[in-house]
């Protein structure tokens, strides 16, 4: 073959090739123009939405939690602003090293640490965590000089709770706490606007009405876009909307009777409910012991947890409103309140009190078996004869004490605007069969309406409870609804919101004439019975009623001796009461735990109460150290003008 066909040939299959190649060339560059079409017109939203995002970054503006104030705006919760050492564990290679470098650096105590690992167990590893709370300014600035040393440890400013009155009405205001994980899944559950609320937010209230009105305290949460560097630092705003402060939550408590009360129970434990019967606002509600709620805003330590868990006061339960107890003799106004409304028995009925009554074989003392002789309605309560009350008991019947007591609000929740009420125990035959499985403890024997009618066996309400039902027996049978919430308010300035409808009473259908009948036995309780000493020369005139409720039961053929029992067996001093009498402004039931009787422990701080509220008088430093030494239980000393005390106290 001669060399030019050769070279024809190979000419051809290089064209060949150079087409092939210039087809799939073109093909490519279509394939490409076709991309780009797509993406810069079928994508560009998207696209141009996530360059935007690579660009910037909207970051969460956490709002200024709502202050918490009292009746006279005494501030109860606020906020103040501290730098924090804080860290982000999945940035550390060696947590103990960096731990133990930043020690020589700034103060790090072993509590700070134990409270650190506590977190680290409750929180993600990549959420920033604080390590040290309130640094110095000349912290800061140490740590700043050595900051490239400490990867994933930042200093940041916070804005932190502050409770400033420490313990003193620690379980009306509650704590804040970081949210845990229990409550994230409870916040995912929430519409996405509310969601986004909490975006940023690592705080959420626990207990009392920092838990209760979470949503009016948390306030809104502000947002910002900001433009970012490859590496994800900020350089520039670029649009904020602004975060709106909680509202202020103002209480109907006055915090000067909150901390009198603390301070007359000293050491004791116990519960105090007053209210206003006029409309039901709650002018204190006291639980002690109390705890320091800012003991929980940076994280609680081990040793301060296991403290408050594990006495046996048991410090954080809310005695008040947990606390549930029998009401002894201060039941029995009520009692004889059912019989003259249902009319088994009118005030004049006279029962013959032996200190003692029979039913069958079994014999139910009265108080050291003293015979008080012939009885009416009104020297059963100055004299708390309990035979009166048995055989009242024993006539109406179980289910008529409950049917009368109920609407009371025993045993009832009372609706209060505070987490946490218990229902109590108001018994009746139904109650009984349905709380036991055998027949046997299903029965209701006559024996157990016997105790049910002096305040004892199934009967178990809270100071609340009690403080309810005598407010309205006080308000003439008018029953209004408890609140501890007067209004919230914008951190704007704008007009108080009230936290509930104005109050509407709800008449009870009782006759003026028995109402008064009970009151003027109250009264007469204060001037000739078990409270005369106590309420001696006050220059205003109250009702009340002594009571003493078993903490353990003491057999039939035993006597009651505290010297004999532990402390914490011995019998519960309680006290209900109004005043004054002719116009009351105020209704109360306290008790003191395993104090003995009512009138030695209970009324005595009844009187400090409607001193303050009624005179503006509060105790002398003399009373108020000779309770803190455990000399005296509310002493009645001289007192000195409330407006003459130095306020607000010292934690």
């Amino acid at each position: 073959m001669s060399p030019f066909v050769d070279s024809e040939r190979q000419l051809a299959a290089f064209r060949a090739r150079v087409l092939v190649a210039g087809l799939l060339v073109l093909l490519a560059f279509c394939v490409l123009a076709a991309r780009m079409a797509y993406l810069q017109i079928g994508k560009h939203q998207e696209l141009q939405v996530q360059a935007e995002s690579n660009r910037t970054a909207v970051l969460p503006v956490v709002p200024d939690r709502g202050l918490i104030v009292d009746r006279h705006g005494v501030v109860l919760a606020s906020n103040y602003s501290a730098y924090t050492l804080e860290i982000t564990p999945s940035a550390v290679e060696d947590l103990d090293a960096t731990l133990a470098g930043l020690a020589d650096i700034v103060e790090i105590t072993e509590r700070d640490i134990r409270r650190f690992r506590r977190l680290m167990e409750e929180s993600k590893r990549f959420e920033s965590l604080p390590l040290r709370i309130r640094l110095s300014d000349e912290e800061v600035a140490r740590f700043a000089v050595q900051r490239f040393r400490f990867p994933g440890v930042d200093i940041r400013a916070r804005l932190l709770r502050h409770y400033p009155l420490g313990d003193t009405a620690s379980h009306v205001v509650g704590y804040i706490g970081r949210i845990n994980q229990r409550e994230k899944e409870l916040i995912s559950d929430w519409p996405e606007d509310q969601q986004a609320n909490y975006r940023g937010t690592e705080y959420i209230g626990k207990l009392g009405i920092e838990q209760t009105y979470e949503d009016a305290l948390h306030g809104r949460t502000g947002f910002e876009r900001v433009e970012t560097t490859a590496g994800g630092r900020a350089i520039r705003t670029l649009a904020s909307t602004a975060a709106t402060r909680g509202d202020t939550v103002a209480l109907t408590i006055d915090i000067k009777l909150q901390r009198l009360v603390e301070d007359m129970f000293g050491e004791r434990r116990g519960a105090l409910v007053a209210i206003d019967p006029r409309n039901g606002e709650v002018l204190a509600l006291v639980s002690k012991p109390t705890f320091d709620p800012n003991l929980f805003v940076e994280g609680i330590d081990v040793d301060n947890w296991r403290a408050l868990n594990e006495s046996i006061d048991r410090p954080l339960v809310n005695r008040a409103l947990r606390g549930t107890y029998p009401p002894g003799s201060t039941y029995k106004p009520f009692m004889a309140l059912a019989a003259l409304h249902t009319g088994v028995r009118t005030a004049s009925t006279t029962v013959n009190d032996p200190g003692f009554w029979m039913l069958g074989n079994h014999r139910f003392r009265s108080h050291n078996e003293t015979p008080l002789g012939p009885v009416d309605l009104k020297r059963s309560i100055v004299k708390s004869s309990n035979t009166y009350y048995y055989t009242l008991a024993h006539e109406m019947g179980v289910d008529a004490i409950h049917d009368f007591m109920q609407p009371l609000g025993f045993g009832q929740l009372t609706g209060i605007d505070l987490r946490g009420e218990v229902r109590g125990v108001l018994p009746s035959q139904q109650w009984k069969r349905s709380t036991y499985k055998t027949p046997e403890h299903q029965r209701w024997y006559p024996g157990e309406t016997i105790s049910v009618g002096i305040g004892q066996g199934y009967n178990s309400f809270t100071m609340l409870q009690l403080a309810h039902a005598m407010a309205t027996v006080a308000n003439g049978g008018v029953k209004f609804k408890p609140r501890i919430t007067a209004f919230t308010q914008g951190a704007d300035g704008s007009a108080a919101t009230a936290t509930g409808k104005p109050p509407e009473g709800q008449a009870l259908g009782y006759r003026p004439e028995h109402i008064s009948k009970i009151l003027d036995a109250m009264e007469a309780v204060t001037t000739e019975g078990t409270s005369a000493r106590v309420f001696a020369g006050a220059p205003y005139r109250s009702g009340g009623k002594t009571g003493t409720a078993q903490a353990v039961t003491i057999g039939q053929r035993e006597r009651y001796d505290a010297k004999k029992l532990e402390e914490h067996q011995r019998d519960h001093s309680l006290y209900v009461a109004f005043a004054p009498a002719e116009e009351p402004r105020i209704a109360l039931a306290v008790i003191v735990e395993n104090a003995g009787f009512g009138s030695a422990h209970a009324a005595p701080i009844a009187r400090r109460v409607f001193d303050y509220v009624l005179l503006g008088q509060y105790p002398s430093e003399a009373d108020l150290a000779a309770v803190s030494q455990g000399q005296a239980l509310a002493p009645i000393g001289t007192p000195r003008l409330a407006a003459d005390v130095p306020w607000p106290p010292a934690p």
